[in-house]
């Protein structure tokens, strides 16, 4: 959506409250976009942000123009400080990441005697078959 624009694009990003929001510009029309709008984002504190430019392809070429970052104070709540303090690793409420699904339940006795019944079955039925075009 980026790739060999005649203008700038930009990205807004925000992190409110727990809330992590993400705006573009890339029509050249100085008008926001949505992008992504997370709820429940609670990051630790004492981190840094760091940009990149680099696309792992040659072929592309993007420059990180500038960067303007700001400190919100808003007034939290003694629960809301302590909750946030103990914040060690980025969380988000209400979302399952990837490889951290639930692990299979094992089968049954029964399906697995019928899946190697019938995939026996199905071997048999094809050796049957190609003996039967080969001798024609």
């Amino acid at each position: 959506m980026v790739r060999n624009l005649n203008h700038d694009t930009f990205l807004v990003i925000r992190y409110v409250k727990r809330r992590l929001t993400v705006l573009i510009d890339i029509d050249g029309k100085h008008e926001w976009r949505d992008c992504i709008d997370v709820p429940g984002v609670r990051l630790p504190r004492g981190y840094y942000f760091g940009t990149s430019s680099v696309t792992g392809d040659l072929s592309d070429n993007h420059d990180i123009i500038s960067l303007k970052l700001y400190q919100l104070t808003v007034e939290r709540t003694p629960e809301e400080e302590k909750r946030d303090r103990e914040v060690f690793l980025p969380i988000v409420d209400n979302l399952k990441l990837p490889g951290m699904e639930a692990p299979l339940e094992p089968m049954s006795g029964l399906a697995l005697f019928l899946i190697v019944f019938f995939s026996l079955v199905a071997i048999v039925f094809a050796i049957v078959i190609g003996i039967i075009v080969y001798n024609k």
